[in-house]
C-alpha cells in the first residue's frame, strides 16, 4: 500500500479501533498491515471466507511472513469441513476487543461489519425440516402467511425477493416469534460506528478488475490448485468453505469437467461479480464511514 498516503490515520487516538472495508483485491490487508507497522495494532479478520482452514492462497489470507509482523486473529481458525456464522464471528471477536493492542478489523463481508456496528438479532438456527417445508411452498403462500404472522415485516420487506420472504417465514415457523420482534430485541452492538474510525477503500472499477485477474493467475502459480486438490476427496461434505470464490471452478477442473483455462476465466468473472456486490454495499455506507480513494 505504498501508493496510499497513511497520513489520513495519523490523528486517530491510539486506543480507537479501526475498521477497514473494501472489495476483494482492493488492498485492504496491505493497508491494515501498513497501519499496524506504523502505529501498532492487532489485525482481526472480517472476511467470511478467510476464516476457513485450507484456503490460504485462494482466499488471499495474509502470508505467514505478514502474520509475523503483528498479531493476526480469526484467519483460518474454522475447520475446513465446518460451518460458520456472523454470530459465531461476533462471539470469537468479543474477547479480542478487550485485550491486546488496538484492533484493526479488516475485510470485505458487509454483514460482519453491519452486525459489529449495529448489533445482531440472536435468532436460533432454523431446523432443516422447516426449511424443507418452506422450499415446497409457493411464493404467494409464503407471502400470505407472512402478512398474517408478521405484518410489520410484511409491510417493509422486498416482497419480490423470495429469499428474504422465505427467511422471515422460516423464522416465524421455527421460533413462534415474528422476525420483526427478533429484530426489535437486537442487543447493543459491540462497536457502534461513533466508537471507531471506519474507512472504506474505494477503487476504480477497471483498475480493480485488472487486479482481480492478475491476482487469480498469481494464486494458480503459487499453488491454489493444490489447495483445491486437497479438498477434492471430501468436497461433497464441504459447507461454508465451498463458497470461496474460484473453488467450485477449480474443483470442476480437477474432476475433468472443464479445462484449467476455462476454470480460471470463470473464477475471474465470479470474483469481479463478487467485487461488484461489495462495491454496491460500500457505496451505501455513507454515515460514519470515511472514503479512502485508491490512486491508480
Amino acid at each position: 500500500m505504498d501508493a496510499l498516503n497513511l497520513e489520513f490515520a495519523k490523528d486517530i487516538a491510539p486506543d480507537r479501533p479501526i475498521l477497514i472495508a473494501g472489495a476483494t483485491a482492493s488492498g485492504k490487508s496491505a493497508l491494515a498491515l501498513a497501519l499496524a507497522d506504523r502505529w501498532g495494532g492487532q489485525i482481526i479478520n472480517a472476511d467470511a471466507l478467510q476464516v476457513f482452514d485450507g484456503w490460504r492462497l485462494l482466499t488471499a489470507r495474509p502470508s505467514a511472513a505478514d502474520e509475523e509482523r503483528c498479531p493476526h486473529h480469526l484467519y483460518g481458525h474454522v475447520p475446513f469441513l465446518g460451518d460458520y456464522s456472523v454470530g459465531a464471528w461476533l462471539r470469537d471477536l468479543a474477547p479480542l476487543l478487550r485485550t491486546g493492542p488496538r484492533p484493526i478489523i479488516v475485510g470485505g463481508t458487509g454483514l460482519y461489519f453491519r452486525a459489529l456496528t449495529e448489533g445482531l438479532a440472536e435468532i436460533p438456527p432454523v431446523p432443516k425440516a422447516v426449511r424443507i417445508v418452506a422450499d415446497e411452498q409457493s411464493h404467494a403462500a409464503l407471502l400470505a402467511d407472512l402478512a398474517q404472522s408478521d405484518p410489520v415485516i410484511y409491510a417493509k420487506i422486498d416482497r419480490q425477493n423470495r429469499a428474504r420472504v422465505q427467511r422471515a417465514w422460516e423464522v416465524w415457523r421455527a421460533t413462534g416469534k415474528p422476525l420483526s420482534q427478533w429484530q426489535a430485541e437486537t442487543p447493543a452492538p459491540l462497536l457502534p460506528l461513533d466508537h471507531v474510525a471506519a474507512f472504506k477503500l474505494m477503487a476504480d472499477r477497471a483498475w480493480l478488475n485488472d487486479r482481480i485477474a492478475r491476482r487469480f493467475h498469481t494464486m494458480i502459480k503459487e499453488g491454489a490448485l493444490n489447495e483445491a486438490r486437497a479438498a477434492l476427496p471430501h468436497w461433497d461434505q464441504v459447507q461454508g468453505a465451498a463458497k470461496a470464490i474460484g473453488a467450485p471452478e477449480l474443483i470442476a477442473h480437477l474432476r475433468g469437467d472443464i479445462s484449467l483455462e476455462t476454470a480460471t476465466e470463470a473464477a475471474i468473472i465470479a470474483s469481479r461479480q463478487y467485487a461488484k456486490k461489495q462495491r454496491t454495499w460500500l457505496r451505501a455506507q455513507s454515515t460514519g464511514w470515511t472514503d479512502i480513494y485508491i490512486p491508480v
